[in-house]
């Protein structure tokens, strides 16, 4: 059984697959899970398309894909909510992340009408056609494909580097979809720093929080560009713990040796432009800073970097970007 601090066994809660096939954050649902502080917690996970891209010739036209006569379409689907005893409006729930193991392959799927270039003149064949690429995945050293392969194909291949695409918790008072749904409650964000070994903050707004994951990720590059990445199912390892009475402006993310403030927004520049000044107001509150040396710091520091995570032209998406600066700054 897996071990809590100080020893003391625990069981592991379990979301099987056939239960993850939520297609909004609403907080109207009923837990699957109720769980406390620290007890792990086993997710599966369908992949983004939920089990419909098998092989090339699965292709993305709309009207064979089951859900896609609804608007908008059952795509992306999340497992949830899980109830986490003692959360409380006005609380933070951190999600720690321990392991994700991928299914044995994943996916991209691109063609007309789909992300940037697909109603190309330049490249008809991203426009006149629709292509699926399925990568499969080699095991590490472990095993497992938590440190296992990509192959892209025969001449390139790279570390899978998993991570949660779709990850938050019930937003206020509305209902927002999973495949386009974002907020300060998480969403559809794409952070491939929502990966194991980190920690992920999110506000409460409901008594458990009501968490929700879904639509991991073997692999992707900034901006996630074609509107898919790395397309892949599996299973997530975490447990929770609350900061009591805290208010977060968005998302964050603790990593060992950085952290990372959030923001999703159109134009890109205010996604930028926002996370950044969250950045500096998590310095000052937080790391002792005063206003003038936070300010300075993210100007002049090599350790202060923007990250780029999506920037995909898909229905309601907004970029998202983080401001990240490394903990060897501060105190």
């Amino acid at each position: 059984a897996p071990e809590a601090r100080g020893g003391k066994a625990l069981t592991m809660h379990q979301i099987k697959r056939d239960q993850a096939k939520k297609y909004a954050f609403d907080w109207r649902d009923e837990p699957l899970l109720r769980v406390r502080q620290g007890e792990q917690v086993e997710i599966e996970t369908w992949d983004a398309s939920t089990g419909f891209f098998k092989c090339t010739e699965d292709k993305a036209i709309p009207a064979n894909r089951p859900g896609f006569d609804r608007t908008p379409p059952l795509a992306n689907p999340i497992a949830g909510p899980v109830s986490v005893e003692g959360a409380e409006r006005g609380d933070v729930l951190v999600v720690c992340i321990h392991e994700i193991e991928v299914a044995d392959y994943s996916w991209v799927a691109i063609g007309p009408k789909r992300g940037p270039l697909g109603e190309s003149t330049r490249w008809p064949e991203l426009s006149g056609e629709y292509t699926t690429k399925i990568f499969p995945h080699q095991p590490g050293p472990s095993g497992t494909t938590q440190d296992g392969v990509l192959q892209f194909n025969e001449a390139i291949s790279w570390p899978i580097t998993p991570f949660i695409g779709t990850i938050g918790v019930a937003p206020d008072r509305e209902v927002r979809t999973s495949i386009d749904g974002q907020g300060p409650w998480g969403g559809n964000l794409d952070v491939r720093d929502a990966a194991p070994g980190n920690r992920i903050l999110l506000p409460v707004y409901h008594e458990g929080a009501l968490f929700y994951l879904g639509d991991l990720h073997a692999s992707q590059g900034d901006t996630e560009y074609t509107g898919t990445a790395a397309e892949t199912c599996g299973i997530v390892r975490l447990h929770f713990e609350l900061i009591k009475q805290k208010t977060l402006p968005f998302l964050r993310i603790e990593k060992p040796d950085s952290i990372i403030a959030i923001r999703a927004a159109r134009p890109l520049e205010v996604a930028v432009d926002t996370a950044t000044k969250d950045l500096i107001s998590w310095l000052i509150d937080d790391y002792r800073f005063t206003p003038t040396d936070a300010y300075c710091l993210v100007s002049t520091c090599p350790g202060f970097r923007i990250n780029v995570y999506q920037m995909c032209d898909i229905a309601q998406l907004s970029y998202v970007a983080g401001a990240e600066i490394s903990r060897q700054y501060l105190p």
